[in-house]
């Protein structure tokens, strides 16, 4: 996946990351005690939700992630350990329904197997940049948004003359070979110099190091690159699309979708989803946005 180019380069570049200094942003996690506490329901029962009632008599949740998406689920290769916004929604979730999110099984999940691993209930929700859509609504269903992602720019801090897409003409722009991304941009900005990579991670590589001068793809995404080095990146313009994250459940199981809309609601008001922003992608220097309205669709 996209972080592993990174993770090669950086016992390299140790502290190294000066303005104009090629290489890759260095791994750094968010604070821990940065992070909101989130308090365990008690008494806490969903009994219409069979997926619920397997996760009590296992003891603990699954929860579907990514692990190589920085500051919104990335794994810790030494320590295993997994952190960033979409791990504290799962988190906050996990309290919400009665389970202490210290004993969450994080399970990675990639972006093709999400359904199957609904449908076949090898996870009980997943968390993961995992943008509802209609085609989707037919296999699994969604509790939320939590967040609303759209297509943007990454630059260097001292990158003056790229405001938007609009800036783009002549100008060597990277995103995924195949990405939707990508595919939006050789559609809607002809003009701009396309450069396509397997990986995001290559493409920031080649950011750094003055051989592109954008990456495009979800600001979620860039955000979280911009976190790892603020001093040298940043994100500019207005989304060019819209993305709502949302919770995947399996498709029958209202009764857990609707436990998880009215838990991201109570995380959303009591400000434990700003805390969670601003100790993960807020570090990007980008101010939490205001959450989008939850869409609690009827069962179809």
């Amino acid at each position: 996946m996209f972080l592993l180019p990174l993770l090669a380069v950086l016992a390299l570049l140790g502290a190294a990351t000066g303005c104009g200094k090629p290489g890759s942003p260095p791994v750094k996690g968010p604070q821990p005690d940065a992070l909101p506490v989130y308090h365990v329901a008690t008494g806490f029962g969903l009994p219409d939700s069979p997926t619920w009632q397997a996760a009590e008599r296992r003891g603990h949740l699954v929860v579907g992630v990514k692990e190589d998406q920085p500051y919104l689920g990335e794994k810790d290769p030494s320590s295993g350990r997994y952190s960033g916004f979409d791990i504290e929604i799962a988190r906050m979730m996990s309290a919400s329904l009665g389970f202490d999110p210290k004993t969450i099984e994080f399970k990675t999940i990639a972006s093709a197997n999400r359904e199957t691993a609904l449908q076949n209930g090898q996870i009980d929700f997943y968390v993961g940049t995992y943008t509802i859509n209609a085609n989707r609504k037919k296999q699994v269903g969604f509790a939320g948004p939590y967040f609303m992602a759209g297509q943007s720019l990454l630059v260097r801090k001292n990158e003056k003359d790229i405001k938007g897409p609009g800036d783009l003409a002549g100008k060597k722009v990277c995103s995924a070979s195949g990405s939707t991304p990508y595919q939006r941009l050789e559609r809607e900005y002809p003009q701009a110099v396309l450069v396509a990579y397997d990986t995001y991670s290559a493409c920031v590589d080649n950011l750094l190091s003055y051989q592109v001068d954008a990456v495009s793809t979800d600001d979620s995404i860039l955000l979280g690159y911009a976190a790892k080095v603020p001093e040298e990146l940043k994100v500019v313009g207005k989304p060019f699309s819209k993305e709502p994250y949302g919770i995947g459940v399996p498709r029958n199981d209202n009764a857990l979708r609707l436990a998880l809309d009215d838990a991201l609601a109570q995380n959303e008001k009591n400000g434990n989803w700003k805390k969670a922003y601003a100790a993960t992608l807020g570090l990007s220097g980008v101010p939490a946005p205001h959450p989008p309205a939850i869409d609690r669709y009827p069962a179809g």
